[in-house]
């Protein structure tokens, strides 16, 4: 079973959906008792940094999320979950993040012909023998939404990267805890490829 972490923080449903579609048995929840015993547990995302944080406090989550990555249940952040993790973002200067991995979150640059948001589809330069990527091609593609991006302190973390003007640290993946800035609920058969590797470990 899968806990979906309910922080109010949209894109919710659409996670649920995904793995519905791969046959998981899922809760959307901010139970601290089923979070704790589920198999696996996402924190999905969508919004500003120091909104999240603040309803991550406000709902007694933080804590919760630091039990669950230290006693090594599987953990994905999605989009807004993957900034979280890290210490702090340009969007909401002074607010720490959960800081259970080290780096920081920056504004995309400005570049000319590169509209920000970041959105649409783009492909990932992949780390070799990463869990989450496993099945997919070279250069997969996948779906982003965003306006800033990981810049992670220790380059052994991050399992793929994308080019925006910039080279974004598009997901993670360091023992127990893994986390995408695209949306793999959007991203078509490879998004789905994604999740069922998350749901098979």
């Amino acid at each position: 079973m899968t806990a979906i972490i309910d922080y109010d923080a949209g894109n919710l449903k659409s996670v649920e959906k995904a793995l519905q579609a791969l046959g998981e048995e899922t809760v959307i929840t901010r139970d601290r008792e089923e979070i704790l015993a589920a198999d696996r547990v996402i924190l999905p995302g969508v919004g500003a940094f120091g909104d999240a944080m603040e309803k991550l406090h406000q709902y007694g989550l933080v804590e919760i999320i630091r039990q669950v990555v230290q006693k090594g249940t599987p953990f994905l952040g999605i989009c807004l979950g993957l900034q979280l993790l890290f210490e702090e973002s340009e969007e909401s200067q002074g607010v720490p993040g959960l800081g259970i991995l080290k780096g920081k979150i920056r504004r995309i640059p400005n570049t000319p012909g590169l509209k920000i948001p970041h959105m649409g589809w783009n492909s990932l330069t992949l780390r070799p023998e990463t869990r989450l990527f496993s099945g997919l091609g070279e250069e997969p593609y996948v779906y982003f939404v965003h306006s800033y991006y990981l810049e992670a302190a220790d380059p052994e973390i991050v399992a793929a990267s994308a080019d925006y003007g910039v080279v974004i640290h598009a997901a993670v993946e360091t023992g127990n805890v893994f986390a995408c800035q695209f949306h793999p609920e959007k991203s078509s058969d490879t998004g789905l490829q994604i999740l069922k590797n998350f749901i098979g470990l």
